[in-house]
């Protein structure tokens, strides 16, 4: 089962995944605050690295399975051209509307 984009508990996290999916990289920038940081398994990268790479340049693109935490975090299924699909977690800080940081990496098995 999947949460539809637009019933994310969060407006700046629903943003977030709405620009991501729809591959808006404008969109998708204005939904990060300036100097937003983020890590993937842990390791921390930058984010205009990042996105370009597993997002924009792969078809990057998320189902999301569920959320907690308001939602703060998300479970979703990741796809790229790059690594196809992948369970994942996602994590969220929201200041002033926009996302500060988000981190994400393989979900643990149900």
């Amino acid at each position: 089962m999947t949460i539809p984009v637009d019933q994310l508990t969060e407006p700046a996290v629903r943003a977030f995944v709405t620009a991501l999916n729809a591959n808006d990289r404008d969109a998708f920038h204005a939904a990060l605050a300036p100097g937003a940081t983020m890590s993937d398994d842990g390791s921390e990268r930058d984010p205009d690295e990042w996105t370009e790479r597993e997002v924009f340049s792969s078809n990057g693109r998320m189902e999301v399975e569920s959320e907690e935490e308001d939602g703060l975090a998300l479970v979703a299924t990741y796809t790229n051209d790059t690594w196809g699909s992948m369970r994942t977690d996602w994590r969220f800080t929201v200041e002033g509307g926009k996302v500060t940081r988000f981190e994400t990496g393989q979900a643990a098995a149900d």
